[in-house]
């Protein structure tokens, strides 16, 4: 997921819930199967859908954001418009299953 820019709690304001438009925000793991499946969709994603912002949280290293959006099982992707959660997808998606879920946010 080296393509994604990681956020944290000390930028996670700034980068998402402050952020002009739509961003997503993938809560992921290194030692995850399904997350690990979900990068490449997502950093092709991230190159062609410029509605969209895609950030990821790593829950390894970072334990506030997850607790704080009630992150309980990984890949979870929250999508933040204006400062608020509007759409929550757990588990991996095809890139078309995903932009589906995505479209009515964007």
């Amino acid at each position: 997921m080296a393509d994604l820019k990681a956020v944290d709690s000390q930028n996670f304001a700034s980068e998402v819930l402050q952020a002009a438009g739509p961003v997503l925000v993938d809560f992921w793991a290194s030692w995850c199967p399904p997350c690990r499946a979900l990068a490449p969709t997502l950093e092709e994603l991230a190159r062609e859908e410029s509605r969209l912002q895609i950030v990821k949280v790593s829950v390894e290293e970072e334990r506030e954001l997850p607790g704080k959006y009630g992150v309980m099982n990984i890949p979870t992707m929250i999508l933040f418009k204006n400062g608020q959660e509007v759409a929550r997808i757990v588990g991996n998606r095809s890139k078309r299953k995903l932009l589906q879920e995505l479209e009515p946010h964007l």
